[in-house]
């Protein structure tokens, strides 16, 4: 994920209802200036069908309070859980969220895992204007594992105290700290340590799932085991992505993205993207990289074979490929490989195209495939989190929170981010110290945020456990939910990853 994307980020029928249960007062709206907030509670019990199952539940929003060493009210982190009723505590248990940094739990939770969907288009079309059906969703998961949505510091309706410095929060540590405290709390106020437990997010929350993993197995004698983690839009190796002028990863790892996004719009010809895909990476690793690693030395004839297959793959221009020293950034590719038809096509998800105020710049005006779907999306979290489940705040829902990304603190371990952080090493630490601990790992095709390529480098490097990595596709993007058959596979393959265990 490079800053672009941190920029732009920073990715059910009527159920039957009881009156919602009040357990603790409501909290005012300056709740954030209070020494000590006091906790607010709501809960529903609710039913639906998931997975084919007849399944009734419990939802439950509520605050959790962190404090620091003297007691100190510093944030107050509100997460989701749906917990199937009567309570079991041998079922597994899955933590989700999402990424950003700054995004709030309301993607995976609305439009993938959660008992209720927002409905939008299915074929990358805009989303349009209210309203947006909330539908029951039997792709949830709740028939295989209780759920737990948790909206870190500065996203959703989550924050910090008046008083509370960002730099103790905003973080690749500390953020990984506090949601693994948050974690540890839901864990014993639900009497759940000996539940399997899995852990996982999208995008950022892939980062996240790393550094909480490290929080919670790596280094102390009070671990919480872990039995899987769930990436799905992986970014782990920040430097690989990065177009920094001499780095020449990030044309390799994002040019199979680019076949399938040249094929999905018909600027290239394979027999399908699964083919497409697969050329590509074979020319990126081979020729391609070494082409580019060749820098000036490399010869005229070979320039000319390399730049005739990345336009076969790629649907552009041998010319303009030229002119761009066969280094094409993402942000040109949006721009330029439907330029002829006055599009440009979205980054989240190449399926969507968009029209700019002209055809004739560098990059797109803006991602028609996160404008294409936030409205839906935020509309559906605050009608289900506020008129259905009951929680009241002054707040607005953080579905893409501005605060984190602005004061992010991207050291690891006490050293500047610089020009390469990547985290997969402690996903290898924590699988290498955990024998029975897996990896599911999804990915769209049409995903240039977190490129398929790029997460396959990373996490096939040496000290991660290759037997233990289940790797699935999607004919869709970043949210590959969002395409109904997708959604429907996504959580088909996530409930045999648990069952597995």
């Amino acid at each position: 994920m490079n800053a672009r994307f941190l920029a732009a980020l920073a990715a059910a029928s009527t159920l039957a209802l009881t009156v919602p249960t009040l357990a603790q007062d409501e909290p005012k709206s300056d709740a954030a200036a209070k020494p000590a907030p006091t906790p607010q509670v709501r809960t529903r019990d609710l039913a639906g069908t998931f997975g084919g199952q007849r399944i009734t539940y419990r939802a439950t929003i509520g605050d959790t309070i962190l404090t620091d060493d003297a007691g100190k009210a510093e944030a107050v982190i509100v997460t989701t859980s749906y917990i199937k009723t009567p309570a079991d505590p041998t079922r597994p248990v899955f933590f989700i969220y999402n990424g950003g940094p700054g995004s709030g739990s309301v993607w995976l939770q609305m439009g993938a895992f959660g008992p209720k969907r927002v409905a939008i288009p299915s074929d990358a079309r805009d989303d349009g204007a209210p309203p947006y059906p909330l539908l029951d969703n039997p792709d949830s998961l709740l028939d295989v594992a209780d759920l737990v949505f948790i909206d870190p510091p500065g996203t959703g309706f989550s924050h910090l105290t008046q008083g509370t410095d960002p730099k103790k929060y905003y973080g690749l540590r500390q953020d990984g700290r506090a949601v693994a405290k948050v974690i540890r709390r839901w864990i014993n106020d639900n009497g759940r340590w000996n539940s399997p437990k899995f852990l996982g997010g999208e995008s950022y929350g892939t980062t996240r799932t790393a550094m909480v993993a490290d929080e919670l197995e790596g280094g102390t004698y009070n671990d919480v085991g872990l039995n899987g983690l769930i990436l799905i839009s992986t970014i782990l190796d920040f430097g690989v992505e990065d177009t920094t002028p001499g780095n020449e990863m990030a044309y390799v790892v994002t040019l199979p993205n680019m076949a399938a996004a040249a094929f999905y719009h018909g600027k290239v010809k394979a027999e399908s993207v699964e083919a497409i895909s697969e050329e590509a990476r074979r020319f990126a690793i081979g020729p391609f990289a070494t082409a580019l690693l060749k820098g000036q030395d490399l010869p005229a004839e070979e320039r000319a074979a390399v730049r005739k297959e990345l336009s076969r793959l790629t649907g552009l221009s041998e010319t303009y490929l030229d002119a761009a020293n066969l280094r094409v950034t993402d942000q040109r590719f949006y721009k330029e490989l439907l330029r002829d038809r006055g599009q440009t096509i979205g980054r989240l998800d190449a399926r969507y195209t968009g029209t700019d105020y002209d055809s004739a710049g560098e990059t797109p005006d803006n991602d028609p495939s996160f404008y294409g779907i936030d409205a839906g999306y935020t509309a559906g979290i605050n009608s289900w989190a506020r008129d259905t489940l009951g929680y009241r705040t002054d707040r607005e829902y953080q579905s893409i929170g501005r605060e984190p990304g602005r004061n992010w603190d991207w050291s690891l371990d006490g050293s500047f981010r610089g020009a390469y952080l990547n985290v997969a090493p402690l996903i290898g630490q924590a699988m290498r110290q955990n024998s029975q601990l897996r990896l599911f790992n999804a990915q769209g095709y049409y995903d240039f945020a977190t490129p398929f390529f790029g997460a396959e480098y990373s996490l096939k490097r040496p000290g991660i456990p290759q037997d233990r990595i289940t790797w699935k596709y999607y004919d869709a993007g970043h949210m590959m939910y969002i395409r109904d058959e997708d959604r429907a596979k996504l959580s088909a393959d996530i409930r045999d990853f648990i069952r597995a265990r």
